[in-house]
């Protein structure tokens, strides 16, 4: 052999060396970054949520559903009327953040409901800790005090992001109360509730069935694509359905609000059926950023009778089935 052969065939040996240990390390670094990944707190070893981290974190448990762990607080501090109708906290002044695992990480998104006091403190808390702001806005009008709704978006290690959204909370009057579930508990069989209104004709004329909660039946209808937000899917339960809620309102009638969810084809169409029924929209707007589709959420409010409320709401649902 000559001595150019001896050295291509050295050179040969050497990059085949060094190549077995470069992936010797790169697999030990991997295995490294995954044991560390699955041991990090607010996370199982099994993938799923240790929910107790969150749950001391932010200082309230919450509900588990569509691998979703949801915290809610109503705000029952405050005493919202709009033209006489005393508002629950259920149908439109509850504040929620949810969780949803990626990886060793978590996603989350939520709505937090604040008197224009609160606001700027708790918006300056949650920039400087690194969580996104995707919407401020109404929900409703003529209601006094008025109060807005911010909604929010970040990923990180769940406890840290429990932790950052309990001291925004901290700002605020919001109650944190009872946990709906104990400490360590996913959820609890709801309890009958009367309502002051018949909800099963409501749930019957509209198709949907839903569920009563602190007087307020609440329905949820969500879409039939996937819906994602930096790629990641979020289901329903994220804030992702049309919601229609209802309360008593004295006289034999009802008060209705929520948000219909809609692509930009739909918008049109739902908001010409609200009006023609006498539904007034009260704000329409993104709720995401980076979101896929590009969707629309469109609040309103209704005060009348269950028939003439349920009519009009069921031909905005109707609305949106419609062809293009």
């Amino acid at each position: 052999m000559g001595t150019t052969d001896k050295t291509r065939e050295d050179n040969v040996m050497r990059a085949i060396i060094l190549g077995a240990v470069l992936c010797l390390s790169t697999s030990l670094a991997f295995a490294a970054n995954s044991a560390n990944e699955i041991t990090r707190p607010g996370i199982k070893a099994s993938g799923t949520f240790e929910t107790s981290a969150i749950e001391r974190a932010i200082g309230k448990a919450g509900e588990m559903k569509d691998d979703v762990y949801k915290v809610s607080f109503p705000r029952t501090d405050l005493t919202v009327s709009i033209k006489g109708v005393k508002i629950k906290p259920g149908l439109a002044l509850g504040s929620w953040v949810a969780f949803k695992k990626v990886g060793a990480l978590a996603v989350i998104d939520g709505d937090l409901v604040l008197t224009e006091d609160e606001l700027a403190p708790v918006f300056a808390k949650l920039r400087q800790d690194g969580i996104e702001i995707s919407a401020l806005h109404n929900h409703l009008i003529g209601e006094s005090p008025r109060v807005m709704y911010l909604h929010l978006a970040g990923k990180g290690d769940p406890a840290g992001l429990a932790t950052h959204i309990k001291e925004a909370l901290d700002l605020t009057a919001t109650p944190f109360g009872e946990s709906q579930t104990k400490m360590g508990e996913s959820s609890e069989k709801p309890v009958p509730e009367e309502t002051g209104f018949d909800a099963e004709q409501i749930q019957k004329e509209l198709g949907h069935k839903g569920t009563v909660k602190g007087g307020v039946l609440q329905v949820s209808i969500p879409r039939s694509e996937q819906i994602k937000m930096g790629g990641t899917t979020l289901p329903p339960s994220m804030g992702m359905a049309t919601a229609l809620n209802f309360q008593a309102s004295g006289d034999n009638h009802v008060a209705a609000t929520g948000d219909f969810v809609m692509t930009s084809n739909e918008v049109d169409r739902v908001t010409k059926a609200l009006t023609e029924n006498g539904i007034a929209v009260t704000a329409l707007h993104n709720h995401l950023v980076h979101g896929t589709p590009n969707l629309f959420f469109m609040h309103f409010w209704v005060n009348d009778s269950l028939e003439r409320v349920v009519k009009g709401l069921k031909a905005g649902l109707d609305a949106m089935k419609a062809k293009a």
